[in-house]
């Protein structure tokens, strides 16, 4: 076949061809192939890839079920339900080759997303779901993270050495590999053997590490891996000398860092925290801080956007009050409940995971429900996500969340957290909350988008947050307490002082000095660009991740602490 060439003329301002490997892009609602922030930062990515028109290709996976689809059973309890997506605005190509899988041949299936359709960097999606394969086989690319360890693996052997293959079948050579998250890690297994030139593979590595969770940063057995093919040929005892690695158990994420040439954090205290992690680990690869960011011009509430320019505050509240309404529409198609656009709405919504505390509201109860029984300052709660289908303790969390509305009418819990209920939610909020236990949250983007649309964000003062926050200027923060206490501790000491902010400042602002309130959201909106924009994130990318000599970083220019 003819070599690929780029369907639009790249910047020549970006010399460096790139392909961004990453297990799923959240680009628009009807492609399933994201589960939550790390989706949507990937759809980000290509969105302003095509924007800067940077000679980047995007490399995922054509999941076939998708991540899951979120339902609610009798009890309104969550379900997880799996089906069949069907994409025709997807080109399937002729392109076909095989990977080895455990010692037999899989069959990859390449389809293309072309840049016209959702204005993104050209995005190639594999897939083993063909005829060509047996049962086992075709399930490799059914789900985005199944929980069953091989499948997982076989996943990132898929995306990793099916994508390196793709690139040799198109007769696109890119300058620089970009692993977004250890998931694609085989891809470096494969240029190593390619090359035969460690210096020479290094030289084209690239790595983004997104969390400092353990679940995030996974071990396997070395000989799991081996037996799978996991390292492609590579003799185990190259791939020990490769990643300075001893003993049973592979580390995929000190792997990827030994074997870059350069990675990055997703913010500065991310990076803060990844330097203890690995203070005493040697041979690693620099680690600098890029902030992650989202896509402006996906996100953004135009006609917000509009009055904050045109320094409109009166337009601003009529914009919001319209945009509660669409929200509270869903509220009341979903939950049966009617809210009040003139009641302050607090939104929480992201991945439950245990450490973002979706729930930590309800770790003083009392205090809570008085809050919101009380008629001086009303307030409605919004909650809504799609915890992993395995991940029982986050169910069990939505679970309880789905008992307290319940009896509680100010309050709902929403179903299907994907794209367009995520900028509907974002839209709608008076209150973005973000409350995860401090050095936890790597970055936390969500809060960004809801600045772009006019809401203002309460939340602690980790990930992002601290090199934008600035206390009653454009945003809210709470006073964390001190790390070193028990966790239960902790949630007890943050969820109390959560409480004090909302009581003593936010509600008696947004009812008392709407003008202060408004001016807030505003500054917010202004505040949030250019710095946490994904134009400004890929051309970071680019000037001091993809270049071998760095150019001074684009980021916001200083880490001040964001105090109360």
């Amino acid at each position: 076949m003819q070599p690929f060439a780029f369907p639009y003329p790249v910047d020549p301002a970006y010399e460096r061809k790139t392909a961004y490997l990453c297990m799923e892009f959240g680009i628009h609602q009807a492609l399933k192939t994201y589960a939550g922030g790390l989706g949507f930062l990937s759809g980000s990515v290509v969105r302003s890839a095509y924007d800067r028109r940077m000679p980047l290709i995007g490399i995922g996976i054509r999941w076939t079920h998708g991540y899951f689809d979120q339902r609610r059973k009798s009890d309104q309890t969550m379900e997880a339900h799996f089906s069949e997506k069907q994409y025709a605005f997807l080109q399937e190509t002729r392109i076909r080759f095989s990977i080895e899988v455990s010692g037999q041949p899989v069959r990859v299936a390449v389809h293309y997303l072309a840049p016209e359709i959702f204005h993104t960097a050209p995005v190639f999606f594999l897939t083993t779901d063909i005829p060509e394969n047996d049962h086992l086989s075709r399930c490799l690319s059914h789900r985005l993270y199944d929980s069953n360890p091989e499948a997982a693996i076989a996943a990132s052997m898929l995306l990793g050495h099916g994508g390196h293959r793709l690139l040799q079948e198109i007769g696109w050579e890119p300058d620089v590999y970009h692993m977004n998250e250890s998931h694609a890690l085989p891809v470096a297994f494969a240029l190593y053997r390619r090359l035969n030139d460690p210096v020479e593979a290094r030289r084209r590595l690239v790595f983004t590490n997104h969390t400092p969770e353990a679940a995030g940063n996974p071990r396997n057995s070395c000989s799991l891996l081996q037996r799978m093919g996991y390292f492609g040929d590579l003799p185990i005892d190259t791939v020990r000398h490769l990643t300075c690695q001893e003993g049973a158990s592979f580390d995929h994420t000190l792997a990827a860092l030994r074997l870059a040439r350069i990675a990055n954090g997703v913010s500065r205290m991310h990076v803060e925290t990844l330097q203890r992690m690995w203070k005493d680990i040697p041979d690693i690869c620099p680690v600098i801080p890029v902030t992650n960011t989202q896509k402006a011009s996906y996100w953004q509430d135009e006609d917000c956007l509009r009055a904050v320019l045109d320094n409109d505050a009166a337009r601003v509240r009529t914009v919001k009050a319209l945009r509660k309404k669409t929200l509270f529409d869903v509220v009341a198609d979903q939950c049966g409940r009617l809210f009040d656009p003139s009641v302050c709405t607090l939104v929480f919504a992201k991945r439950f995971a245990g450490y973002k505390r979706a729930d930590l509201l309800l770790h003083r109860m009392d205090r809570f429900e008085a809050l919101l029984a009380q008629r001086r300052w009303p307030i409605q709660v919004i909650w809504a996500c799609k915890p992993y289908p395995q991940d029982y303790n986050a169910i069990g969390v939505f679970d309880r969340i789905v008992g307290f509305c319940r009896r509680i009418p100010n309050c709902a819990i929403l179903t299907g957290y994907e794209l367009d209920l995520s900028r509907t939610l974002k839209k709608g909020a008076d209150v973005w909350l973000n409350v995860p236990r401090l050095h936890h949250e790597a970055s936390g983007t969500s809060g960004m988008a809801a600045a772009m649309c006019g809401a203002v964000n309460l939340a602690l003062p980790d990930g992002w947050y601290p090199e934008f926050a600035r206390h009653r200027i454009n945003g809210f923060v709470i006073p964390p307490c001190d790390t070193d206490l028990p966790e239960d501790r902790q949630d007890l000491l943050d969820a109390d002082s959560l409480l004090d902010t909302l009581e003593k400042e936010v509600l008696p602002m947004y009812y008392q000095d709407p003008d202060a309130w408004t001016g807030i959201a505003m500054q917010a909106a202004r505040d949030i660009l250019p710095a946490f924009d994904s134009d400004r994130l890929v051309d970071d990318y680019h000037h001091n991740l993809y270049r071998e000599n760095p150019s001074t970083p684009t980021t916001p220019p200083e880490h001040r602490p964001a105090t109360a």
